[in-house]
């Protein structure tokens, strides 16, 4: 049998590992079988039959089949204080775990993505005012874990259907600058007749600031002129969410 030449170029060394497998060592005898088991169990009870360990585990095996990822799903959720931290961190961050490479770190985000992607479409033209639960959990999913702010503005037609979410502004860890003329002339190029405005915190905390409601007055005030209502104005964190016209602020 031909001898499998080395990076280096000497015969009889094995080929090099992809780089999802670096850093970790194979899968352990038996593990076919406790992989079958781990999906067979997942397939017939649900999510709810799998601790987050487990379910962390089943994601990451399809990216780095040859790998034992029991250790690192159990790594993960203490890095990340949880299954949701672990789904939301930012890249590098995972990849810093041992045993993560490129395959697993790119199986993460998907699912992190295909999260918000699915509760977006609950709420694509759909009347919020009857889905509003559907919409904060949107809005959560998609905004919740960010590290940086972002302001939003969910775009309603006259049946307050919602017909769009457009970012507006991205900013830092603590402040977004939001231009009123680039809201307005969004909100007329959609020919949208209300909107909710929505911003995260990346503390984590959901308490406005003074800022946030100054700048929540001049909005009102400047698409009133263009007979536009703001129904809300939501601040999402990880620790909850607060509504401007819930709390008496709108």
């Amino acid at each position: 049998m031909a001898e499998v030449p080395s990076r280096d170029g000497e015969p009889g060394a094995e080929p090099e590992r992809g780089f999802a497998e670096r850093g970790a060592g194979d899968a352990p005898p038996g593990a076919a079988g406790h992989r079958q088991r781990l999906r067979q169990r997942f397939l017939a009870a649900g999510a709810d039959a799998l601790p987050d360990y487990e379910l962390l585990e089943l994601i990451l095996q399809g990216a780095m089949p040859r790998i034992d990822t029991k250790p690192i799903a159990k790594a993960l959720l203490e890095r990340f204080d949880g299954f949701v931290g672990a789904i939301t961190a930012e890249p590098d961050a995972l990849a810093s775990v041992k045993g993560m490479g490129e395959a697993g770190v790119a199986a993460l985000k998907a699912i992190e993505v295909a999260a918000v992607r699915l509760a977006r479409l609950k709420v694509l033209n759909q009347p919020v005012i009857s889905n509003w639960q559907a919409l904060l959990d949107y809005c959560t999913a998609s905004l919740a874990h960010d590290r940086r702010e972002r302001f939003h503005v969910l775009l309603l037609d006259k049946k307050n259907v919602l017909i769009a979410d457009e970012q507006l502004a991205v900013g830092t860890v603590d402040h977004t600058p939001v231009y009123i003329r680039e809201v307005v002339k969004r909100v007329l190029d959609r020919h949208a007749s209300a909107v909710i405005l929505v911003h995260n915190h990346p503390s984590g905390d959901p308490t406005p600031s003074r800022d946030d409601i100054t700048m929540t007055n001049e909005l009102v005030k400047a698409l009133k002129a263009i007979s536009v209502e703001v129904h809300d104005h939501l601040v999402i964190g990880s620790r909850g969410y607060t509504s401007f016209k819930s709390s008496g602020l709108l």
